[in-house]
């Protein structure tokens, strides 16, 4: 019965905890609705383990435990995906904010070097010498 009490206690305990992080004001509602069964299907499943072998039984699998063990892998890959995909995101919004940065420095180093210059200093950068509609480089 102990050990029933600490495992509620853990489950409610990290319950409120993402519920509570910053981060969590951002999560989508859907995500926050999978949290909360996940943690009421929890909690059941430490109070009654006999449902949930008798719900291991009723779809093939031996024991509840293997149950929950294969249902925790299929929670674990999609949160892997889930980090993956966003990661991804943030890489490419890092990607995109690095490349502005550079074309800005760059814009900024050829001003520096041809301060008589229209905005234009990447043109002039280029080594053509002269501009697309320049009537002197015609």
């Amino acid at each position: 019965m102990l050990v029933k009490l600490i495992l509620i206690a853990a489950v409610l305990g990290l319950f409120v905890a993402f519920l509570r992080s910053k981060p969590g004001v951002r999560i989508q509602a859907g995500k926050r609705v999978a949290v909360v069964l996940f943690a009421a299907v929890n909690i059941y499943a430490i109070v009654r383990p006999g449902d949930v072998s008798a719900v291991a039984n009723l779809i093939g699998v031996g024991r509840g435990a293997d149950l929950v063990l294969y249902a925790l892998v299929i929670a674990f890959l999609m949160g892997m995906l889930n980090f993956y995909v966003r990661f991804k995101a943030v890489d490419q919004r890092f990607t995109a904010l690095a490349r502005a940065v550079a074309l800005r420095e760059a814009e900024v180093v050829n001003r520096e070097r041809f301060p008589d210059d229209e905005p234009h200093g990447a043109l002039a950068a280029s080594g053509s010498g002269s501009r697309p509609g320049d009537p002197e480089g015609s």
